[in-house]
């Protein structure tokens, strides 16, 4: 008997824990962007879930130009002149397969120049960075966002 419930205690805390780590595999959650350039801290990017898909918010921003009255000038859709600060530049990213591959025809938008790209992400090193990862055409601009706490 005394066998039994502790075979069944280990079963349920190694799903507990193997949910939890999975969990984190996962694009949901803030994040700071690194300049792939100078490596700095650029902004925090918030990213949630609804329904399956996932958009993502600037919450912050660590470039001393950008202010709340900073507009999203060079944006060419309903973002245009659209405040920085709280600007959803991750639209549409569903998760494909079991590869732990964000994407689905998602977009992420550079605020800086306006442009949008298609868009793929990887959740790394059991959740702690994202390869984020921006086309258009064959051309392709990477960088790894790092999870906050």
């Amino acid at each position: 008997m005394k066998n039994r419930i502790f075979f069944k205690t280990l079963a349920a805390l190694f799903m507990g824990v193997s949910l939890s780590s999975f969990a984190q595999m996962t694009p949901v959650g803030t994040w700071q962007t690194v300049d792939d350039n100078t490596n700095e801290v650029r902004a925090e990017i918030q990213i949630v879930e609804q329904n399956g898909v996932l958009s993502g918010r600037i919450k912050k921003s660590f470039n001393k130009d950008t202010t709340e009255s900073t507009l999203c000038e060079e944006c060419k859709d309903d973002r245009k002149n659209q405040p920085v600060l709280g600007l959803e530049i991750v639209r549409g990213v569903k998760r494909e397969g079991a590869d732990n591959l964000w994407a689905g025809g998602g977009k992420i938008l550079d605020p800086e120049n306006g442009k949008e790209y298609t868009v793929r992400m990887v959740p790394q090193e059991e959740g702690k960075k994202l390869r984020v990862r921006g086309y258009i055409g064959p051309f392709y601009r990477t960088q790894v966002w790092i999870r906050t706490q």
